[in-house]
This record gives structure tokens, sequence and C-alpha cells, in this order.
């Protein structure tokens, strides 16, 4: 895979080892993209060889492997980051951006929801994501990436959970008879084994600010291939926003004494991250996952730099530890019922 990568896009090098690359003088910073249960032990090989690190999505494979990777931030000078690229795009920045300016009003009424459909299948080989405990399924996989969203685009943490509710469409799936990478179908034995996390999880979540948000996540909904999706409603104004039209967002807000009624706005030069930084600075040009990408990347370079005064800094590992503390509380809530649980 690295020579393929080598090839492809034009590196001088690759190497086959974490040993190598972290006894690399030329390298500087490293993403660590890899199985969850990984991030830990790399994450700390590299800063203790002095490399900056991006780490992805959830921050790690268990709550106590989390906190480590906190730890490890607050006594280090290095950069460390966890990949939460959704808050990049244009659209949900806007939205941000109108609710901090009071456009909406009193929040009043949040969904969100991030419902997939790469587990529908289920002939699908009984990979790594099956495995874990509750919490480690969909709700790490998918469900990190709408919490710190709307956390991010409310400007207000989870403070509490209630509702919570997990469930499993596909109770056991066939083990794969060779390696399987990402979300491929390999081929599979006879042999089935359990599937050990969620499909799907719903919660209510309260913020800080005292806003409530109805949260639900999924990995077997048919017809969604990347269905990230929020509305947002205050007594003033209402802004929704779907992946699936990553270049748009929807906007209803007063004119005079009467509303405007739904409109759809495109994203353009006026909204953040896209004077300056898309392909062609027209609305509705460039807006997609690679761009979010490059944002944050920009932004963990920047940080690398000392420059943060231009793109918005990465979430920290702080942030990620957070994020799976909030699914800790769900998976109590729901071991409990739906009870109300507290985030730490």
């Amino acid at each position: 895979m690295g020579r393929d990568a080598a090839r492809r896009y034009g590196f001088e090098k690759y190497l086959s080892s974490v040993d190598e690359l972290a006894a690399d003088p030329s390298i500087d910073a490293v993403s660590v993209v890899v199985g969850n249960d990984l991030h830990l032990p790399l994450t700390k090989t590299l800063l203790e060889a002095g490399k900056h690190v991006l780490c992805e999505k959830p921050l790690a494979g268990s709550l106590a492997d989390a906190r480590e990777m906190a730890a490890l931030e607050r006594n280090t000078d290095l950069v460390t980051a966890v990949g939460y690229t959704y808050r990049r795009v244009a659209a949900v920045a806007a939205i941000r951006d109108r609710i901090a300016a009071g456009e909406l009003g009193d929040l009043s009424v949040v969904d969100g929801r991030y419902w997939c459909d790469y587990s529908c299948d289920p002939g699908a080989p009984l990979t790594w994501r099956y495995l874990g405990a509750p919490g480690s399924g969909a709700l790490a996989d998918l469900g990190v990436h709408l919490i710190d969203m709307l956390e991010h685009v409310l400007d207000s943490p989870i403070v509490s959970v209630s509702g919570g509710s997990l469930t499993n469409a596909i109770p056991t799936r066939p083990k794969p008879l060779g390696t399987v990478v990402g979300h491929e179908i390999g081929a599979v034995s006879e042999e089935h084994g359990e599937v050990t996390n969620e499909d799907s999880a719903a919660f209510v979540a309260r913020f800080a600010s005292g806003t409530s948000a109805t949260v639900s996540t999924s990995r077997t909904a048919f017809g969604m291939p990347n269905g990230l999706s929020f509305g947002i409603h205050g007594n003033a104004g209402h802004a929704a926003f779907d992946w699936h039209r990553p270049a748009e967002y929807t906007f209803n807000a007063f004119s005079g004494d009467a509303p405007t009624g739904p409109r759809q706005v495109i994203v353009g030069p006026r909204d953040p991250y896209f004077a300056g930084g898309y392909p062609m600075q027209a609305p509705a040009n460039g807006a997609g996952n690679a761009e979010s990408f490059a944002y944050q990347a920009r932004a963990f370079l920047d940080q690398i730099v000392g420059i943060t005064d231009e793109v918005e800094p990465c979430a920290t590992f702080a942030d990620g530890l957070h994020t799976l503390e909030v699914i800790d509380a769900v998976v109590r809530s729901a071991a409990s019922g739906g009870g109300l649980v507290t985030v730490p």
C-alpha cells in the first residue's frame, strides 16, 4: 500500500514501519489513520520521537486510551489534533456564524442525524468495526462527527444525555477469509460470528447553554450513503444542512413581521473557508469532502508553524476525549433503560 501511494502521488519515499517513521529526522508531522485500538500506541511512539500528530477520529478505541492520549497532550509542547473534518464545511460554518449573530433568536428545537448504509449487507465480513464494546459501532464511527459538529455549531458542550438506545439490525456476520480494508466487501467463510456493538443509536443531548437535541446515528439506513444532517430552530429563524447537498443550506427568518419561508442558500465567497480557499471563487463551486480535509491539514500545519489567526485551529485530544465521554454516557443511559447520565 505504501509503494502504491508513493507511485500514485509522487512521494519520494515510503516507510514500512512506525519505528522507521519515528526515527526519520526529515519527518516533522504524522497523520495517524489506522484501527482505533492502535491510536494510543502509535501516537505515544510518535510524540516521544518529537513528531506532531493529527489523529483520525474517534480519538481512541477505548475511554481509558483516550484519557491517556489527553494526558500525553497536556504534557507536550508538540501540536496534537483530532480529525473532525465536518467543522470545515462552509455551509456548516455559515450556520454557526448565523447562530452566533443571533439570527435564529433563542434556540428551541435541534435535531441531528448521521445515517449511512455501508453495513446494510448481512453478508459483509465481520471486521474489527463490528467487534468492539457497545458504543464502538455506529456511535464511534459516525456519532463522533455528529456530536462534535452539533457542539461546534451551537458553541456549547453536551453536559448530559438521556433516552439512550442501542440497537443491532444484523446480529451475526460471516468471518473474513483474508484482510479487509475500510468498508470493502472481501471474501468470507461459512462460519459466522457475533456482532458485539451497535448498528444504530439514539439519545437526547442537553447542552451547557440549556438547549436540547435529539440525536441519532446508524450504519444500516438503506439509501443513505452519507446522510449527515441537522436542523436548528429558534424563535426567530431556522437553519438546516444536509451533507448530500454540501454546497448549500436552508435558512428561514423574519422579514418585517412575517417569515420569509425556507430558502436555499448557495455557499460562496461571503461564507467561511470559501474566499481564497476554493478552486473557483464563485458560489456552488468546489464544496465537498476533499476541501474539508484540505482545510483541516492547513489548520494543523498552521498550528505547527505558529499561525493561528487565519484558519480556526483543529480540535484537540481533549475534544476527542470529551466526545468519547458523551458516547460513554449514551451507553450507560441505554444500559439503565434510558436514564439521565451526566457527562464529566
